[in-house]
């Protein structure tokens, strides 16, 4: 089910009130390499997830999003970014 939508990104979830959900975001960047997924995710608890996730093998990355960022980047050891978001209000 869309939970939130705009020109340039949509997030779906089970239900509106039901966590994890996924946020599709339009970029305008330049293909630099590789085609490949990157994916945000929206926990209930964005601390214990990045906790979790770096117990499992994940590396904070620095792309430039700055400290007062609301998502924490991270890259599984294979390299792969990905972020954790903050919660957002609705």
């Amino acid at each position: 089910m869309v939970v939130y939508s705009s020109e340039d990104e949509f997030e779906i979830r089970p239900a509106p009130d039901r966590m994890p959900g996924i946020d599709f975001v339009r970029i305008d960047e330049v293909k630099q390499g590789k085609s490949r997924l990157h994916l945000d995710f929206r926990p209930e608890d964005q601390d214990a997830e990045v906790a979790r996730l770096i117990a499992h093998g994940a590396k904070r990355v620095d792309i430039g999003q700055g400290e007062q960022a609301s998502w924490v980047v991270l890259a599984d050891p294979e390299g792969n970014e990905f972020c954790i978001l903050g919660r957002q209000s609705q």
